[in-house]
């Protein structure tokens, strides 16, 4: 199967282990084999998951500026040697700004977390099995053409 997102156009993607990106385009795949049997509710609220679903960057923002925020207050009130944390902390913002990778990144994508461009090839998938997108879907019988779905979203990247 042709990857779901093009790696070359997604700096997160691009480096992470290609196996971690496979299970990550094949539980995309799969969702989209299950939910072209499910109705149009059900795909609208997948579709709303998705578009509240937070991605690796903002993963990686709340985790970075929470962990910086803390080692900064243990450091002003506890001891000085807590202000080692905020600065590892912006060390590795700074690499994932430059290089779309940093240490947490490889834990993160094996726990499942996705990028906003894989997040948005589901969504995009959800909303072509829903017929949104004439020609990609047909709503008569969407699970024969979930494949069809998956096959689109594959050649977009």
């Amino acid at each position: 199967m042709a990857e779901m997102v093009d790696s070359k156009l997604d700096r997160v993607r691009d480096h992470t282990a290609r196996r971690v990106n496979q299970e990550i385009d094949a539980k995309i795949a799969n969702n989209i084999r299950l939910y072209s049997t499910q109705s149009d509710d059900m795909l609208t609220q997948r579709i709303r998951d998705l578009e509240t679903e937070w991605d690796m960057e903002r993963i990686l923002e709340v985790n970075a500026s929470t962990l910086a925020f803390i080692g900064t207050l243990l450091g002003a009130f506890v001891n000085h040697w807590f202000l080692v944390i905020p600065v590892f902390v912006t060390a590795f913002l700074f690499l994932h700004g430059t290089q779309g990778w940093c240490p947490p990144v490889p834990m993160f994508r094996r726990m499942g977390k996705r990028t906003r461009s894989e997040i948005d090839a589901e969504k995009f998938g959800m909303k072509a099995l829903r017929g949104d997108f004439e020609g990609l879907a047909y709503r008569a019988n969407r699970e024969l053409h979930a494949d069809r779905v998956i096959e689109a979203i594959a050649r977009r990247g």
